[in-house]
């Protein structure tokens, strides 16, 4: 079967503690006007120390923005009518997911350069060719899929390593996910070059986090810039960024969720959910099921494991859900759409004996005795 003609881009990146001095060299050739675009906090984390270093080049910040509290559709569009923006060569966006994402929904479709300058590390919006956008209520709307990510991320360690440590305590969750995810719902499938070479990648959105996750999200916690905190955001920011743009195409099955996404949305039907905890948190939580509902024993003790060592959750009284709400989830969590291009049918009853097997987990007795 003949594939169709596609195209990919795929992300460059700067990463270490005094990257921005590569702004220049990176920036100077797309123009002169720089309007910064970041959430108020991460303004107040990097815009000193991006200033410092534009004033070494050629650029000259003309603006900065807020972007809003939520990556809307409402929100850019207000951002578009801003003569500034017009004004700017190009764009900085700084800040977490929802802000990056918002700039690059912006940016993108006008074809204006758009440089990320990710402060935080929950997630891959730095990396990635997709926006989440949501809808002014603040749920989920859709993602919104570009051609190409941002021109350039920099990714400045000693930035993220100052923010709150529980940012890249989820991250870890949502990114091991990713191989997991990948690898099942990609099994035993002739899969399209890009496609293996996501699953292939994905590799490396685990084994970091097992090596240098413990002592990484110590370290961070005492806001310390060290090898391992780069190697675990260079997994989070970076890795899971270049395996979602191979993961996911409009004309292929998606490779890009699974189970532990299914057991998240499910479970955002429970405000206490998005209220009072994070996406990767919850998703790590949900790894737990996906291993063991695919009877990867080994994989399991690994991850139970980290999530020990790093308390992210192991049980549904982590997460504030009841046995009652689980009850009712496990009817929708196999209608879900992240698992309807997995190897096999996810029931109820399967879902039933992992939380079974992971009750005995608790209570001392190993899953693959």
């Amino acid at each position: 079967m003949k594939l169709e003609n596609y195209e990919v881009h795929l992300p460059s990146y700067s990463i270490g503690d005094h990257i921005y001095d590569k702004i220049g060299p990176v920036c100077e050739s797309y123009g002169k006007t720089v309007l910064l675009i970041g959430g108020r906090r991460a303004l107040k984390a990097a815009e000193e120390k991006i200033r410092t270093y534009v004033a070494k080049t050629n650029l000259e910040i003309i603006g900065v923005e807020r972007y809003g509290s939520d990556c809307t559709y409402e929100t850019v569009e207000k951002l578009r009518q801003l003569p500034v923006y017009h004004k700017a060569d190009m764009v900085f966006g700084v800040g977490g997911g929802k802000a990056l994402d918002t700039v690059k929904c912006l940016c993108i479709t006008d074809d204006k350069p758009v440089f990320t300058f990710p402060t935080i590390a929950s997630n891959c919006a730095a990396c990635t060719s997709v926006s989440i956008m949501y809808n002014e209520d603040g749920t989920f709307l859709k993602p919104n899929f570009f051609v190409r990510p941002a021109m350039h991320a920099f990714i400045d360690t000693e930035i993220i390593a100052k923010a709150p440590a529980q940012y890249m305590w989820a991250g870890i969750g949502d990114t091991y996910a990713k191989y997991y995810e990948a690898t099942i719902s990609s099994r035993g499938e002739q899969l399209e070059h890009f496609t293996s070479l996501g699953v292939a990648l994905s590799v490396m959105c685990r084994n970091p986090l097992l090596e240098y996750g413990a002592k990484a999200l110590e370290d961070h916690k005492k806001g310390l810039c060290t090898y391992d905190v780069e190697q675990v955001v260079l997994a989070i920011v970076v890795t899971t960024g270049i395996a979602s743009i191979f993961l996911t195409k409009d004309f292929t099955p998606d490779y890009n969720s699974g189970l532990a996404h299914a057991i998240f949305y499910a479970l955002t039907s429970y405000p206490v959910i998005e209220e009072k905890h994070l996406h990767g948190e919850v998703v790590g939580f949900g790894v737990l099921f996906a291993l063991l509902v695919d009877q990867q024993y080994e994989e399991f003790e690994k991850i139970y494991t980290l999530n020990q060592q790093l308390q992210l959750p192991t049980s549904l009284e982590q997460i504030e859900i009841t046995e009652e709400q689980w009850e009712e989830s496990m009817d929708r969590i196999p209608e879900m759409s992240d698992i309807r291009h997995y190897p096999y049918k996810v029931t109820k009853e399967m879902l039933a004996l992992a939380m079974k097997q992971l009750k005995e987990q608790e209570g001392g007795r190993l899953i693959n005795e």
